[in-house]
């Protein structure tokens, strides 16, 4: 056979390898809760503890993709906010690294008003236009790529970040800047997203989809038959939440309507579904302390759910995770390198994946910092928390005070470890202070005038003091 002939072979052969792996490539389909904290769901993220499960809401849906896969125990979110969370999925870095630890809301909830004994580092709210995201990335591998629903990343549009298709740079109102986007938007982005997963499955392309929900607490946020059967449900136990009980359902209903699109074409065995939130429930999420804008835990565990090829069914990983392990998680399941992504903070999940809840999770550091330097919903004030070892430092920018917990032992924060591990204390704030110096993140500045009488000290809804049942009262 002549050299012509074998080469030709050799070609065709190639690429029908290169033909055979572009079909197999898996799908993504990446749901993004609103504020739904670690027992925020009817399925319990953790077995061995009841509390990790809500009594009154019902999610099927979400159950099942746990039930199907593996859930994540002690995954926390980048920030107790939306708009850091959601760039630190989107990129593997923190918002300490990206500058970008707060949200705009146009109501002055920064805190940098006069009286405050700290002046909070400015920060920005668009996304920087030099950082790659995972859709980038997996966009020039071939894959189909779109977001659909919240964004809250800037004003760029989507397209500018790697994303075929989307709903635009929207925000809290949603396209039509509604004081009240959902139900409309939850149904409708449910709409574009199963439309999506049917054309890409036709083009015969890989996909990585985003849907993102709005946020809804009241009765103005659900189908009148959601709120109806929610309130038939739990009567007059919990009215204060029946909004966003009824909220939570609908969105439950949608991600049923997304598996469906994924069955119907073929393509459920074949796409990984994710599920996890921005930040923890606003308010008290017991057993957990604080909720949404603090960096207690209540703030920023949340759940992580996957299913899909490869992952045992039932399973449950208990070992530490956050935001940013889904880029390289994503792109090491995609088969896509990420060596020459820059920056990259967080560590593939795939060998807890694959190794059914254990495995090594390799990262740039071995500690897990939250940075954030605002006033936002905690009257304790700017903060910030590193993790190490199944121990946790807050450092309060106010007082400069060091609070520690062993979250082993205590999840709701209520034993202050300080006084008693001041060597553990010390290594954890030199850590902090490395980490924080290292990403160049913004700190706040002493407020050369303040005014006790303003300060967040004054605010109301909590005593001052530590977290939990510790020293000087709690949440």
């Amino acid at each position: 056979m002549s050299r012509g002939i074998v080469g030709m072979l050799l070609g065709l052969s190639m690429g029908l390898v290169l033909v055979q792996g572009a079909s197999t490539r898996p799908n993504f389909l990446v749901l993004i809760g609103e504020g739904q904290g670690w027992a925020s769901l009817s399925l319990p993220m953790d077995d061995r503890d009841a509390r990790s499960a809500s009594r009154l809401v019902r999610t099927p849906n979400l159950d099942r993709i746990g039930r199907e896969g593996m859930r994540f125990a002690e995954f926390r979110a980048a920030s107790p906010r939306c708009t850091p969370t959601r760039v630190a999925l989107l990129t593997g870095r923190s918002p300490a690294a990206l500058g970008m630890t707060f949200v705009g809301e146009g109501r002055g909830d920064d805190g940098a008003r006069a009286g405050t004994r700290v002046i909070p580092p400015t920060t920005t709210m668009e996304l920087p236009a030099s950082e790659r995201t995972i859709a980038e990335l997996l966009k020039a591998a071939g894959y189909a790529t779109a977001h659909f629903g919240k964004w809250h990343m800037g004003r760029v549009d989507p397209s500018k970040h790697g994303f075929d298709e989307s709903t635009g740079p929207t925000s809290n109102g949603g396209p039509d800047n509604s004081a009240n986007p959902n139900p409309k938007q939850a149904c409708a982005i449910s709409e574009r997203g199963a439309g999506f997963i049917r054309k890409s499955v036709a083009a015969g392309k890989p996909f990585y989809l985003q849907v993102a929900q709005y946020a809804g607490r009241t009765v103005l946020d659900a189908r009148p038959e959601t709120v109806a059967a929610v309130e038939a449900r739990i009567g007059s136990r919990d009215r204060v939440n029946l909004g966003s009980l009824a909220v939570a359902e609908d969105a439950d209903v949608t991600y049923g309507e997304l598996l469906a699109a994924l069955e119907e074409t073929g393509a459920f065995t074949n796409t990984f579904v994710v599920y996890t939130t921005d930040h923890g429930a606003p308010g008290r999420n017991p057993p957990l302390s604080g909720g949404k804008g603090t960096v207690g835990e209540g703030g920023l565990r949340v759940p992580l759910l996957v299913r899909g090829p490869g992952i045992p069914a039932g399973t449950i990983a208990r070992q530490w995770s956050s935001t940013v392990d889904l880029f390289p998680t994503f792109a090491e399941l995609a088969g896509v390198p990420v060596a020459e992504v820059k920056g990259l903070e967080g560590g593939s999940l795939v060998p807890v994946l694959r190794g059914g809840g254990t495995g090594e999770v390799r990262r740039s550091r071995e500690e897990w910092v939250v940075h954030f330097p605002h006033y936002d919903k905690d009257p304790l004030g700017p903060a910030s928390a590193i993790h190490l070892g199944g121990y946790k430092l807050v450092r309060l920018w106010e007082s400069e005070e060091r609070s520690l917990y062993d979250l082993r032992d205590d999840p709701g924060e209520a034993h202050d470890l300080s006084a008693r591990m001041p060597e553990r204390v010390g290594d954890m704030d030199r850590r902090l202070s490395e980490y924080l110096a290292g990403v160049h993140a913004g700190l706040p500045t002493k407020n050369p005038d303040p005014d006790p009488s303003k300060a967040a000290s004054q605010l109301p809804g909590e005593r001052r003091g530590k977290r939990g049942g510790g020293k000087g009262g709690g949440r």
